[in-house]
């Protein structure tokens, strides 16, 4: 199964975020990732749709969407406008999660799910068909740069279970504190889609060589 490398834009530098982008996609990323943060769901303020499109005519990488936020049955429709590819939103935060992951896949996203650090993964039981990638978060939400939680990997391990005993061929992402010293152990675990920030777009030699640290790391 092909790894997938999705800088966040979250640890970018915005003031010249097209350069940094651009970098990105000429040092080998596969996706550009996209937080949207409320101020409700959780603590941090970032993007909306408006960034999104702005990003869509930066590159042609897919653009991958992480909903933080309330109520997102709201906004999809505006999400997709702006030209998402994968829209992911969270369990916790959909009370109607059938019908939003459904609604995604009707505008032409990829429809994802998320589940924080503390929401077991029999959460997902009933919804193995409805998704086409889970994004086990690896931090709290909210805020980069946080350090990776280790218990972790074992949670991806039974999620990848899970996946298998139902038949799905959904994905497992990873977000949060991912850098050179972790993705291998998430890898080995069952995740082959890697969301990193700051080992990226903060990474001292510069970002295609963020990149080729984490795929090197991948390959050790």
């Amino acid at each position: 199964m092909s790894i997938i490398i999705a800088p966040s834009i979250l640890s970018a530098d915005i003031n010249r975020l097209g350069d940094e982008i651009k970098q990105a996609e000429d040092g080998g990323a596969d996706w550009i990732h996209v937080d949207v943060m409320d101020g409700r769901f959780v603590p941090n303020i970032t993007f909306g749709p408006l960034v999104v499109k702005a990003v869509r005519r930066m590159t042609n990488l897919p653009i991958d969407v992480h909903l933080m936020i309330v109520e997102p049955e709201r906004h999809l429709d505006a999400f997709a406008d702006a030209g998402t590819d994968h829209l992911t939103v969270h369990y916790e935060t959909c009370p109607h999660i059938h019908r939003t992951l459904q609604t995604i896949r009707e505008l032409g996203m990829g429809p994802g799910i998320v589940i924080n650090p503390g929401t077991p993964i029999n959460t997902l039981e009933e919804l193995t068909h409805d998704f086409e990638k889970v994004l086990l978060m690896t931090v709290n939400p909210g805020f980069g740069g946080q350090t990776f939680i280790k218990s972790m990997p074992d949670k991806i391990r039974r999620t990848q279970a899970l996946l298998h005993e139902k038949g799905s061929t959904a994905t497992i992402q990873v977000d949060g504190g991912i850098y050179s010293d972790t993705i291998k152990d998430c890898y080995l675990a069952g995740a082959t889609n890697f969301v990193a920030g700051s080992a990226i777009f903060g990474y001292k030699e510069g970002i295609a060589a963020g990149i080729k640290v984490l795929r090197q790391a991948l390959e050790g």
